[in-house]
């Protein structure tokens, strides 16, 4: 199981707590772990991810183990700690202001 925590815009928005656990088929990647996402919480569509070209909204990111992966690819293999569990995928809000 793949562990992702969310904003809390997007918690309550899908009514859950502070993380939730996924099952992906296949290889663990950004894409897949955002396809599932989307599949068991559907409200969530078009949130994280453009309808239209399924790119990452502005003013999120991704980290994982201490990285941001915002800017690689949705397809590249993401690290064993997030794959097997042991580290959650963090959906981060970017913060904007002056």
């Amino acid at each position: 199981m793949i562990r992702v925590m969310l904003p809390y815009h997007l918690r309550r928005l899908a009514h859950v707590g502070d993380e939730v656990q996924l099952q992906v088929d296949g290889p663990a990647t950004l894409r897949g772990v955002l396809d599932a996402l989307e599949a068991g919480y559907p409200m969530l569509r078009g949130t994280i991810r453009d309808h239209g070209t399924q790119r990452r909204r502005p003013f999120l990111r991704f980290f994982a183990c201490e990285q941001d992966l915002s800017l690689e690819s949705p397809d590249a293999a993401l690290p064993d700690a997030i794959a097997s569990g042991a580290e959650p995928l963090m959906v981060v809000g970017a913060v904007a202001g002056g």
